[in-house]
């Protein structure tokens, strides 16, 4: 395992053991890193009024362990920043792995979608090994970076 993907699987566990985790038979069905969907409250009129003024949504709390939505600061992961119509692994001054740059993705709605509920699965040996299950939350990460132009 790369020290990227060692970073991210231990802020995966940070999380889990800081109390995001929720309770035990939850963790089981949980992706590495990922917030269980029990533990995370619906979406409430304040919450999509927060996604609309561009806030960032509750379960984009998950992603901050890597990215920021601000264009040009990278973290263990790149910006997120004007992502949708982006080519994958085209972020100037970030380092992707060989097959993410060779995937030939570009991100919309639909492989974002794919991507977030399982990244190793859409492109086997990528750096990024965190996924979000639950649709709900996926469709509010992608709302909010709909909105990062």
């Amino acid at each position: 395992m790369n020290k990227t993907a060692r970073v991210c699987a231990m802020a995966g566990v940070i999380l889990t053991m800081s109390g995001c985790g929720g309770d035990a038979p939850d963790r089981k069905e949980a992706a590495v890193g990922e917030v269980p969907a029990a533990q995370e409250p619906a979406q409430t009129a304040a919450a999509t009024q927060a996604s609309a003024s561009g806030a960032p949504p509750r379960a984009f709390m998950q992603c901050r362990t890597c990215h920021s939505a601000e264009p040009g600061r990278q973290g263990i992961g790149p910006s997120l920043h004007g992502i949708i119509g982006r080519n994958a692994a085209s972020t100037a001054g970030f380092s992707f792995s060989p097959a993410l740059k060779a995937s030939g993705i570009t991100w919309d709605r639909e492989s974002l979608n794919t991507w977030l509920e399982a990244p190793v699965k859409m492109v086997p040996g990528t750096r990024m090994v965190m996924g979000v299950r639950n649709e709900e939350r996926r469709s509010a990460i992608l709302d909010y970076l709909e909105t990062l132009d």
